[in-house]
């Protein structure tokens, strides 16, 4: 539980006092009436005493009490009503409340930090009025009156006779039996006359004289003279005199004042309890004090027959107050009217004194010695009835002492709790003087006394009776001093069983609790008094089962080991059960206290509980701010709900979110939760749409926001875009240049503000995701932006007024009118600007409607209200809200201050500056190809039209693959069509020679200028030649260009960027770029594979040595995919500065170079150097250009069974002697993994060493055989060729030479071409060549059938004779050595 004010050793007794009843005269009521305070009220505040009193036992021993306090209360005649208590109850409850600012305990528990409040003076101001207010029963005589005080005024006629008449009603109203209320403790009550003197109205003298008739009459102790209101009210006070009264009376005020000032009150039942919502907000400062209420039915003068909280006739006594919150409607001014009242306002200071001293008297002259005379009376006719020889004070040893009666069981006991005793019973006796005992706080002789009382109704199973005994001796036993024997709490559990479940009183059942759970506390036994508090909690009260509940989850959180968890359950418990019974404030204030516990542990469902309730109870209080901020929470966490109930939460939100806006709805834009915007996946992209092919025409692709982002992509982007801008600025990149970026993304640099151009629209694309299983209408979707004008005026910037949305003049707007997201959902929405003026835009966020949509389109059959229709969806409801693009730029982590602490960059992507106008190229492709075949020449057009109002200049294209195309002249004679071409232009001319040998090259001549290259250019930038270099607004050009297939086969991405600049002169935008990527899928055509070699023969026909032979290997690699039905060899041509080809050695008679599909063709051309006076005349940057024709036509391919000609050229660079040259790059293969050798050096001199490639031109070789021969194989099956090997020693030194005939395969084509011959005779030979010897061996090579063959198979190694180390070189061979063999 929680902390109290009181111990329980304080609560107890001031719980119960001994009761004095008043009957005063209507002119003694008047005196009083004067401080606005009854008699019963005035003598309140002086009730206690501080000081020890003193008294004795039937012993004769002296009992000492500490702080008695009696409670002296106007006589009711009608016990009080149940709803009535209730009512004020509740209205206790309600009135109490947390303390503004107060500062609450913080409890760390394991990983939980709570605020939990420390006290709860609700719960002890409704513990304090409960056990005040609890009627008095027959069974039990603590709140029975024991005295009477009778008053009358001095101002009376005959006071004396009036003192008569009240002791005469008081008589009435005790002995006749038309009264059965209220209760008095013994027929011999005591009564106590009071004359109360008017000290500033009255003669003191004649009070005086009648207050010395009364002492003859009634005795001195029997009376009193009380002056009071030393001064009159209404002059004015000197001195501030205190109010002690307040602290009592301003709790009852609600009840109490209204009633004796506009007559009995009654309660309504408000059925409508929104429309009252707040009438308890005016109660907070009503309650005030130290949460101590005395409460006593003495709110009324004599006239007043009923009690002040018996319910008007006219309502129904049945009303639950326990629902929502019953108040009266007058409330408030009942309230305005008490605050201006001074209680005590005629009284003085020595006022107050006299009456302290009058209670004293009273109660040591009067109600002691009466109690003092009952107890020995009681204690005697128990003696003499018991025919005992001496006290039962004495005598409770020898009673507790002898064998114990087994007690039944609760379950074994009849229902008798109906059971009536007559007054006299000496049972009742016994309990009475108990009772008596316990009030002057005599404790053993109570416990003794309720003990034996107990056991006698359990005897005779009158069980009300037993369990108020069983409850009392509990106590007793409890309050002992010295604690001579543990608290008997089963005596209490017996005692609560039988109130609730046998006599079926649960206010006495309460009253057990609330004492019990007390005891049990002080005792640090907080789980045995959770336990009880929860026992007593049920559907009958749903206040009293809220306050309970609270305590008990008090009781989990301050138990030895805390326990959290059960804590904040049984908080929510109570706040519903508060919520049940009307008290919004509280029930707000447990599910808060609970949320702590929940939040943030993976208990969703829980708190999407609390935060669902909280938010009601919030809306219901006019929270409103606290009751969004609770929905906001269901909807923005990971909701584990269903549909239909995040459908319920997110429809209560929008409800309470429209209530917010309607209350201000001139204020800003409220930012809503949903749905959720991923803030650094926020894209901007300047510039239009793409335009869609249109026909053979194609645009640019250029950048989109379809695009997906590609580092590797964007880095080629940023070199071709620096390579091209290098070449304009003559070679240097300006220190200010950055790559220009018309898409911005969490992958791109935003440290900068972006640059957009005024009339180029601004998309900005939102990522937006739903969380929510139920789907979400987003409608009027817009951006939210302000925007800076600046009118530039020479270099001075004019700036004007900050505008904010509205402006379309300034920036035109796009409005998306429905924007749906379904369940889950994540999607993008591209929302447009368009600037109309220069200056600086920043984009804040979005603005929208927030809604559902209705149950016909939602998913899973979630129904919804009934809503406008607005569109294609019907709408629930919408509230106008926004959301706000916050991103937060890239972590610094340059400096070292920066690593060492968190910092972030800026991110400037939604803060565009707008420029002027600038030029805005488009380029369209036209007949484009998207295949070709390896080293295929096709003709397209490129279109390049400027869009803008600004003229266009210094347009550039740069790639990658400069040689996958070219361009032509837009004014060039296009080639005339030859037959054969059918619908292609032919991309060579044909040129007519006097050439009498086709196999004689032809000789041409160009400089590298003409392939731009060689003048300090990359040759990656060619420019574009356009009419005047200009293109101006809204022109077009079309020029020509040539593509070419790349070499290697599959799909090829060809980057272009095509760079402008503006005529102006210095603008912001220096210059602007058009991207295209080309996607070519080319399928194999020919491979081509060429060696070169030096020629054996030592000099050519005119006489000189030192020519080359070239080898060409083709073979055509194409799979008919493409259609391609053959190849034919048109041409071959050298391109070389210093050699040339001469002519075509051909092997065979057949000049007709035609490949089918994987055929190869082998073509061997001599090499000669260039003439020395063409090289005299021609500049070394000359090349030499020969070409070698040999049929007529290129390629044919058979398409929808139309012959087309194809044209295709290849090309292969030889820069070194013997080494096969590829006109396609070759796969590399790993190579084979090798043990590890480990070798000792030798000191061996190293200098004299020959190359390695010496060493392999030590030798030369050259194979001696028929071109072709005949053999009859049908007559016999082998056919033996005489082959000469010619080996010549080119070194002056003695050469070893080791000759290997055997084959050795490295590739299944060279295993195609000789894998079916074989070689006679011996296989290896090992010789000596001495310097420039020439030595030949003649071998025989063996044929089983007809085909081409290569010879060239024996391998020759090589090592100086001399060399210390073997060092084998392998010579290479010379040449193919081709041989047809036929059959005959």
């Amino acid at each position: 539980m929680a902390q109290c004010v009181q111990s329980v050793q304080e609560l107890i007794p001031d719980s119960f006092v001994p009761c004095v009843a008043a009957l005063c005269s209507d002119e003694a009521e008047r005196l009083t009436r004067r401080n606005h305070l009854s008699f019963a009220e005035l003598l309140k505040p002086f009730s206690r005493f501080t000081s020890e009193v003193h008294m004795r036992d039937p012993n004769n021993q002296l009992h000492i009490i500490k702080n008695l306090k009696i409670t002296v209360s106007n006589i009711i005649t009608q016990p009080p009503q149940p709803g009535a208590i209730r009512k004020l109850l509740s209205d206790v409850v309600s009135a109490s409340q947390p303390a503004e600012g107060l500062v609450a305990n913080v409890i760390t528990v394991g990983d939980y930090d709570l605020n939990i409040s420390a006290t709860t003076p609700w719960f002890e101001s409704y513990r304090e009025t409960f056990l005040q207010s609890m009627p008095a029963s027959d069974h039990e005589f603590l709140n029975h009156y024991l005295a009477c005080m009778l008053v009358a005024s001095s101002s009376e006629a005959e006071p004396v006779e009036q003192f008569s008449k009240l002791s005469q009603e008081q008589h009435r109203i005790q002995h006749n039996s038309d009264y059965s209320y209220p209760k008095w403790f013994i027929p011999n009550t005591l009564k106590y006359y009071v004359l109360l003197h008017d000290v500033s109205a009255g003669d003191e003298q004649r009070a005086d004289s009648i207050y010395e008739e009364m002492k003859q009459k009634y005795g001195t102790q029997g009376c009193y003279l009380l002056k009071i209101n030393s001064r009159t009210s209404n002059r004015a006070s000197d001195e501030q005199i205190p109010d002690p009264w307040s602290q009592y009376l301003q709790k009852n005020s609600i009840q109490n004042q209204e009633s004796y000032e506009d007559g009995p009150f009654t309660i309504t039942s408000n059925k409508n309890s929104d429309s009252n919502l707040l009438s308890l907000d005016g109660l907070d400062n009503e309650v005030k004090g130290k949460g101590k209420i005395c409460f006593s039915v003495d709110g009324l003068p004599n006239n007043f027959r009923a009690h002040s909280l018996q319910l008007d006739q006219s309502s129904d006594p049945s009303n639950s107050f326990d629902g929502p919150d019953h108040t009266k409607p007058s409330s408030h001014e009942t309230k305005k009217i008490n605050t201006g009242i001074i209680h005590g306002a005629c009284l003085t200071l020595t006022d107050h004194d006299r009456i302290r001293q009058f209670i004293q008297e009273f109660t040591f002259r009067g109600l002691l010695p009466h109690i003092e005379k009952t107890i020995r009376q009681l204690n005697d006719q128990l003696i003499s009835r018991k025919g005992l020889s001496r006290s039962l004070f004495s005598a409770t040893k020898k009673w507790f002492s002898g064998s114990k009666v087994p007690e039944k069981s609760i379950n074994e006991l009849k229902n008798t709790s109906g059971l009536q005793y007559p007054p006299e019973a000496p049972e009742l006796q016994i309990r009475k003087m108990a009772d008596l005992c316990f009030l002057v706080q005599h404790y053993d002789l109570a416990y003794s006394c309720y003990h034996t009382a107990k056991k006698d109704f359990l005897n005779d199973q009158a069980m009300l009776y037993a369990a108020g005994a069983l409850e009392m001796a509990a106590v007793s036993a409890f309050l002992q001093p010295g604690a001579p024997r543990p608290y008997p709490a089963h005596y209490m559990d017996t005692a609560i069983q039988t109130y609730r479940d046998i006599c079926k009183n649960m206010v006495l059942a309460e009253r057990c609790v609330l004492l019990s759970a007390e005891i049990l506390k002080s005792q640090s036994k907080y789980s045995e008094a959770a336990a009880l508090l929860i026992r007593l909690t049920s559907e009958d009260s749903d206040l009293r089962s809220a306050l309970l509940l609270e305590q008990a989850a008090h009781c989990f959180i301050n138990m030895k080991n805390p326990m959290v968890r059960k804590y904040a359950f049984h908080m929510i418990l109570a706040g519903h059960r508060f919520s049940k019974a009307g008290q919004k404030k509280h029930a707000l204030r447990c599910y808060c206290q609970a949320m702590q516990v929940y939040k943030g542990k993976g208990w969703s469902l829980a708190e999407d509980h609390i935060n669902f309730t909280i938010g009601r109870q919030s809306y219901t209080l006019r929270q409103l701010d606290n009751a969004v901020s609770a929905f906001r929470h269901i909807l923005i966490n990971e909701s584990k709900q269903s549909a239909a109930q995040q459908g319920a939460f997110l429809r209560e939100y929008l409800y309470v979110y429209k209530n917010v806006s309607h209350l201000s709805p001139d204020g800003p834009l409220p930012q809503l939760p949903l749905p959720y915007i991923n803030s650094s996946a926020t894209r901007v992209f300047f510039g239009h749409d793409r335009r869609p092919a249109d026909g053979e025409k194609q645009a640019a692709t250029h950048i989109s926001l379809d695009q997906e982002y590609d580092s590797e992509s964007s880095q080629q982007w940023r070199e071709l875009e620096e390579q091209v801008v290098a070449v304009v600025n003559k070679g240097i990149i300006p220190s200010n240049f950055h790559p220009t970026q018309y898409c911005l993304s969490s992958y791109s640099d935003n440290s900068r503000f972006p640059l957009a151009v005024v009339e180029e629209p601004i998309t900005v694309e939102v990522a937006f995701r739903n969380p929510l299983k139920v789907p979400l209408l987003l409608t009027d979707l817009s951006l939210l932006w302000k925007f800076q004008p600046k009118h530039f005026i020479g270099k001075d910037n004019e700036e004007s007024k900050e505008l904010v949305t509205g402006e379309p003049e300034m920036i035109g707007t796009e409005v998306i009118s429905e924007f749906l997201i379904n369940s889950e959902e994540s999607k993008v929405a591209r929302l447009k600007l368009f600037p109309h003026h220069v200056g600086e835009l920043h984009i804040l966020g979005v603005v929208y409607n927030l809604g559902t949509i209705q149950g016909s389109v939602t998913v899973d059959g979630i129904g919804g209200l009934p809503g406008c229709h607005t569109g294609k969806h019907s709408l629930n409801m919408s509230v106008r809200g926004r959301q706000d693009l916050e991103i937060q730029g890239p972590r610094l982590n340059n400096t070292k201050e920066e690593k060492t602490s968190i910092k972030y960059g800026p991110d400037r992507r939604l803060d565009p500056i707008i420029t002027e106008e600038m030029p805005l190229l488009e380029v369209f492709f036209i007949h484009f190809p998207t295949g070709l075949l390896c080293g295929e020449i096709q003709k397209a057009y490129v279109e390049f039209v400027n869009v803008s109002k600004c003229p266009l200049t210094g347009l550039k294209v740069v790639s990658k693959r400069p040689e996958f195309f070219t361009f032509g002249g837009n004014t060039a004679v296009l080639t005339p069509l030859s037959p054969s071409a059918s619908e292609n232009c032919s991309a060579y001319k044909t040129v007519v020679t006097d050439s009498t040998s086709v196999c004689t090259a032809l000789i041409s001549a160009a400089s590298s200028v003409d392939f731009g290259i060689g003048i300090g250019s990359q040759p990656e930038v060619i420019p574009v030649p356009l009419p005047d270099a200009v293109l101006l607004p809204g022109a077009s050009v079309q020029l020509p260009m040539w593509l070419r297939g790349p070499d290697e086969e599959g799909v090829h991405e060809i980057n272009f960027l095509f760079y402008y600049e503006s005529v102006k002169k210095k603008p912001k935008i220096q210059h602007r770029i058009l991207r295209h990527t080309a996607i070519i899928c080319t399928s194999r055509s020919l491979n081509v594979r060429a060696t070169v070699y030096r020629s054996n023969s030592l000099e050519d026909e005119e006489g000189r040595g030192g020519n080359m032979l070239v080898f060409v290997d083709v073979e055509n690699i194409n799979t008919s995919e493409a259609g391609v039905k053959e190849f034919h060899i048109v041409q071959v041509s050298s391109s070389s500065k210093h050699w040339m080809l001469q002519k075509s050695v051909n092997l065979s008679e057949n000049k007709d170079a035609k490949l089918a599909s994987r055929e190869k063709g082998k073509f061997c051309f001599k090499a000669v150097r260039c003439k020395e006076k063409e090289a005299a005349t021609q500049s070394s940057e000359k090349y030499t250009f020969a070409d070698i024709l040999f049929g007529n036509e290129q390629a044919y391919v058979v398409e929808d069974s139309k012959q087309l000609i194809l044209e295709g050229q290849h090309h292969v660079i030889l820069n070194t002697i013997g080494k096969e040259a590829f006109s396609y790059p070759q796969k590399q293969e790993p190579p084979e993994m090798e043990l590890l050798k480990f070798v000792r050096p030798e000191n061996t001199t190293v200098s004299s060493r020959p190359s390695v490639e010496q060493l392999s031109s030590l030798i030369k070789m050259s194979l001696h055989y028929p071109e072709s021969f005949n053999h009859p194989f049908h007559q016999k099956s082998l056919c033996l060729v005489p082959v000469t090997l010619l080996l010549s020693n080119c070194s002056k030194a003695d050469v070893d030479v080791i000759v290997d005939l055997r084959h050795k395969t490295t590739s299944p084509e060279a295993l195609e071409i000789h894998g079916s011959f074989t070689w006679l005779g011996q296989t290896q030979y090992k010789l000596q060549l001495k310097s420039q010897e020439i030595h030949s061996l003649q071998l025989k090579a063996c044929f089983v059938h007809t085909g081409v063959y290569n010879l060239g198979t024996p391998r020759v190694f090589a090592k100086l004779s001399d060399q210390v180390t073997v060092f084998e070189t392998s010579q290479q061979n010379s040449m193919p050595a081709l041989i047809i063999i036929n059959n005959v």
